[in-house]
């Protein structure tokens, strides 16, 4: 007997342009795309950037082999590309560079970055455009990372759902997650420092491509405003399992010194933590965003 879809399989179409200074292969239909002749550590020239910008856009998540290790402000520099960047609120950086946040997992950490479904530090009124990470020392297996589509996520709600969610507004907090979360890094004791909270739309219009993106996430989104509880927590939950369908999904198993540069606008991410004992580290910089909206 065949089994019963929870819902109908997406049918997505393979983008597969082609480009002058870079080549570009899809991963999947759905996301995640990886880049090869550019070298982060040289600086872009314009023609080579746009392409850059124009797949990032296209594919919501860039991967980039075969890299050299980005210093710091190589690192910084093909952020400033896209823009300012953004500060992280809580996390350690790299001495002499508040824009670097270190990604690091050990056999002696108490939490590990990216381990539950999230956008990059959505609790800010002007969440980070996106984020460029690059992995320094892997463990010998495993610490893949997952990316998520948030346009495809949306698109596969009904019509009658997509009416209930134009309207409503998420709070999305961050004091339960960073309180003391960094203390086995050596971040500075926070007691009476006040972390981000900000009210963002369930769904969000991509400011560059229009297209609607859910943004609700595990990690930062406590409630739904208007809502009695037990109903905010039943819409989130079913928001939360939907998104997380493999069918929206990406994973990227990484060789060092790797770089994926992805879209927080309309993607989510999970970093997993199956290597224990091991180690894995890298560096991260972020893109500074704007306040996000919805326009039907």
């Amino acid at each position: 007997m065949r089994a019963t879809q929870a819902y109908p399989i997406p049918r997505r179409t393979l983008d597969t342009r082609v480009y002058r200074t870079i080549e570009v292969t899809p991963v999947t239909p759905t996301a995640g795309a990886e880049v090869r002749g550019v070298d982060l550590s040289r600086p872009l020239g314009e023609e080579q950037f746009a392409e850059i910008q124009d797949a990032f856009l296209r594919h919501l998540v860039l991967f980039f082999r075969g890299q050299r290790r980005l210093t710091p402000e190589e690192q910084i520099r093909f952020g400033h590309r896209f823009g300012p960047l953004h500060l992280h609120p809580a996390a350690p950086h790299a001495e002499g560079y508040p824009e670097v946040m270190i990604v690091r997992t050990d056999r002696d950490s108490k939490v590990h970055n990216g381990e539950t479904w999230h956008s990059d530090v959505s609790c800010d009124a002007e969440p980070p455009l996106g984020s460029i990470l690059q992995i320094h020392v892997l463990p010998p297996w495993g610490g893949d990372t997952l990316w998520a589509n948030m346009y495809a996520a949306y698109d596969d709600l009904s019509a009658s759902l997509k009416e209930i969610l134009a309207g409503l507004v998420a709070v999305h907090e961050s004091d339960h997650v960073y309180r003391g979360r960094y203390r086995d890094q050596g971040a500075e004791e926070d007691t009476g420092k006040v972390y981000p909270c900000s009210e963002h739309p369930v769904v969000r219009t991509h400011p560059e491509t229009g297209k609607q993106a859910i943004f609700v996430n595990r990690i930062f989104t406590t409630r739904l405003k208007g809502l009695e509880p037990a109903e905010s927590q039943a819409l989130l939950q079913f928001l939360f399992r939907h998104v997380e369908s493999p069918y929206y999904q990406v994973r990227f198993r990484w060789q060092q010194d790797d770089v994926a540069l992805w879209d927080n606008r309309c993607t989510q991410h999970l970093a997993i933590w199956d290597y224990w004992p091991h180690e894995r580290q890298g560096h991260r910089v972020a893109i500074k965003g704007d306040r996000p909206f919805y326009r039907g």
